[in-house]
């Protein structure tokens, strides 16, 4: 698998819709540029859906990567390793954020375990049943993963993305459960925006002390020099420093880009794959939307690679596509607005209405 392939299947939104989007927008009877960021999401939405007007979002999915990083062994996160599972145990339970969130929106949540380290027992068979490998490796002295299971949950992420696509998904809210998995995401930017393991060190969605953003900042030191040898090669920095669910993730916003689907990304794991994937295929950023910005250094910096400009600045750093889903009422609003909103009636008082009367009469 070359990763690269994907810039040829990629193409970008339909740029003859936006521009037939902007102009409905002129005619609308509420002022241009006063309904701000909703007119360009609205026109957006025109594009990808080739649509205009553009329709309304009814079936958005969010949909979670959930995985165990083997650095989190570390003491770089303020979970203890391996505890991933109770993060999706908590939002099948109902008990999480993204869980409350998405049953007051109506929104369905669908948790793939790439990469978890429990026992399958522990977890419902259509959570478990696409696991690649039980946890990923320790990134700052061994692989992630091996060739063959990077390749094996980059085709995993591009299933499931076939699979929502199929089944009518017109929006995703993305997301990740994972213990230890800003560490690997942090790595993949600093690797591919060229910086140092302290600019992207963050504290984290569960909050660290000093002392554990001291460990982080030289994991990800550490990982950055085995990243480093293979950057040309997006598979092989997955599999040297990324992990299941960061493999997973990719493989699902690249062909999430190729069907058309458009995603909204959360936190600094789903911009760490998606810079991945812009690294692949250039045009496949226009598909997606930031929800959010957390806070977190690393991903302010893949954004601004991207030129992803965030709907919201909360600083929510919980996870679990929580941000992103948040998000989700502000793209609702541009869609209903950009297609209920009556045009505006004609002003006879313009000149040229006039000059046309004058002419009418001149012809009598």
């Amino acid at each position: 698998m070359n990763l690269d392939d994907f810039s040829d299947l990629i193409e970008r939104p339909d740029n003859g819709m936006r521009r037939d989007a902007e102009e409905r927008r002129e005619r609308l009877a509420v002022a241009p540029g006063a309904l701000g960021r909703l007119d360009e999401l609205g026109e957006w939405l025109s594009a990808a859906q080739a649509s205009v007007p553009v329709k309304a979002i009814e079936q958005p999915r969010v949909v979670l990567f959930a995985g165990d990083h083997g650095v989190a062994r570390l003491g770089v996160s303020g979970r203890p390793a391996g505890t991933s599972h109770e993060l999706v145990r908590s939002v099948l339970d109902g008990a999480s954020p993204v869980a409350v969130l998405a049953r007051r929106m109506g929104v369905p949540v669908r948790i793939v375990d790439a990469g978890l380290d429990c026992d399958p027992e522990l977890l419902p068979d259509e959570v478990v049943r696409h696991r690649v490998r039980r946890g990923s490796g320790r990134i700052d002295v061994e692989d992630a993963l091996s060739a063959e299971e990077a390749e094996a949950a980059v085709r995993l992420g591009m299933a499931i993305a076939d699979e929502e696509a199929d089944s009518g998904t017109d929006l995703v809210v993305l997301g990740d459960l994972s213990v230890g998995g800003t560490t690997p995401a942090s790595t993949l930017i600093a690797a591919l925006c060229g910086t140092d393991a302290s600019v992207v060190t963050g504290r984290g969605g569960a909050g660290i002390d000093d002392l554990a953003w001291m460990r982080k900042c030289a994991a990800i030191r550490d990982a950055l020099r085995r990243a480093r040898p293979v950057l040309g090669d997006q598979l092989a920095l997955l599999a040297t420093v990324g992990g299941a669910d960061l493999a997973a993730t990719t493989g699902f916003l690249l062909q999430s880009a190729v069907r058309r689907m458009p995603v909204i990304l959360d936190g600094v794991v789903s911009a760490a794959c998606a810079l991945v994937a812009q690294r692949a295929a250039f045009r496949a950023p226009d598909w997606w939307l930031a929800g959010q910005l957390t806070g977190e250094p690393a991903q302010a910096k893949a954004l601004d690679r991207m030129a992803l400009n965030p709907l919201l600045s909360h600083s929510v750093t919980v996870g679990e596509g929580t941000g992103a889903l948040l998000a989700l009422p502000l793209v609702q609003a541009s869609a209903a607005l950009a297609a209920e909103l009556p045009e505006a009636a004609p002003d006879l008082t313009r000149p040229e209405a006039a000059s046309d009367g004058a002419d009418v009469r001149a012809s009598s």
